[in-house]
């Protein structure tokens, strides 16, 4: 047997035929995932992985949902940032609180994004399956929330006014 270096070209993979017939496919079901500007680098950098994640998803299904909990992960870096040290659960249930999340955004994090991140973090991602609708939402929602979370004053910060 030889070894080389080099990889086969990727092949579509099999369960995304429901949601996109080729690969041009994608970029209509990420399309609408836009990266807002003026957000940090490393925020931009995530979302822009994450987003990217999901279009590849096309050759690797599992691309969906590691691109789903890396958006995840930015919102608790970013919660964090914000809350100090805590769980990301009590970081969500703060942001909610404080208006930073509705109610449809913190029931999709919880019950979703949570176990996506904590299947992520402790290497039980490879079987899960996740919709492309799913996670496009979720990344659509941390996008949105990152975008928030980077236009809000922290809580006790007061606001210079005109």
């Amino acid at each position: 047997m030889s070894y080389t270096a080099e990889l086969p070209w990727p092949v579509p993979d099999e369960r995304f035929r429901h949601w996109a017939g080729q690969f041009a496919d994608m970029h209509d079901l990420v399309r609408d995932l836009v990266i807002p500007s003026g957000l940090p680098q490393a925020a931009e950098s995530v979302l822009t992985t994450a987003r990217e994640l999901i279009r590849m998803s096309y050759y690797r299904y599992e691309f969906m949902m590691i691109g789903a909990a890396t958006s995840v992960i930015a919102i608790e870096t970013a919660l964090t940032d914000r809350y100090g040290k805590g769980t990301l659960a009590s970081h969500l249930r703060k942001a909610r609180v404080d208006g930073l999340l509705t109610e449809e955004q913190y029931d999709l994090l919880d019950s979703c994004g949570r176990p996506i991140r904590n299947s992520y973090a402790h290497g039980d991602l490879t079987h899960a399956a996740l919709a492309p609708p799913l996670a496009i939402g979720m990344v659509r929602t941390s996008i949105t929330i990152l975008a928030k979370l980077h236009v809000s004053p922290r809580p006790g910060t007061a606001v210079a006014s005109g």
